[in-house]
């Protein structure tokens, strides 16, 4: 079992969300893909120290005020074991972008995000961000295809 963060960085002045193009990393499971920021947990971190942890390590910005939507559960996501990530946007952040490792950053018109080559369940639970309630949610892949999904909503 893995615990894991995602953010998504969402510039409301300029009607953009921060999103990470997968491709520098060799043998990345995310490899073309785009997704936003996060990565797994370090041992004695919250969910919200590590999301804070992981944008600065992955994009040179300190966020504030992670605000958490929910929570999804991928099970054996990797081939191999569960992951459960935490999911959060976030509006105060101040800094300047680095060059990442983990692909190429690039700050997405907020309308075209769901038009990039993103994982199917993300395009799903993308459109969850702009609601009030709180979710956990269950995703099942095979081979990088999505089979079927389920939420609750609170």
């Amino acid at each position: 079992m893995k615990l894991a963060t995602l953010c998504y960085i969402i510039d409301n002045k300029n009607n953009k969300t921060l999103m990470l193009h997968r491709i520098k990393k060799e043998n990345d499971m995310h490899e073309g893909k785009w997704n936003g920021l996060g990565g797994k947990m370090e041992a004695g971190e919250s969910p919200e120290e590590c999301i804070i942890r992981e944008v600065k390590e992955e994009s040179g910005l300190t966020i504030t005020n992670p605000f958490l939507h929910g929570f999804i559960t991928f099970p054996a996501f990797d081939g191999l074991e569960d992951w459960y990530v935490f999911l959060f946007t976030v509006t105060n952040f101040n800094g300047d972008l680095i060059d990442s490792n983990e692909g190429v950053l690039k700050w997405i018109d907020n309308e075209k995000v769901a038009d990039l080559n993103l994982w199917e369940g993300d395009k799903i639970f993308l459109k969850w961000l702009s609601e009030k309630k709180f979710f956990s949610a269950k995703f099942n892949y095979d081979n990088g295809a999505l089979i079927d999904y389920a939420v609750n909503f609170y």
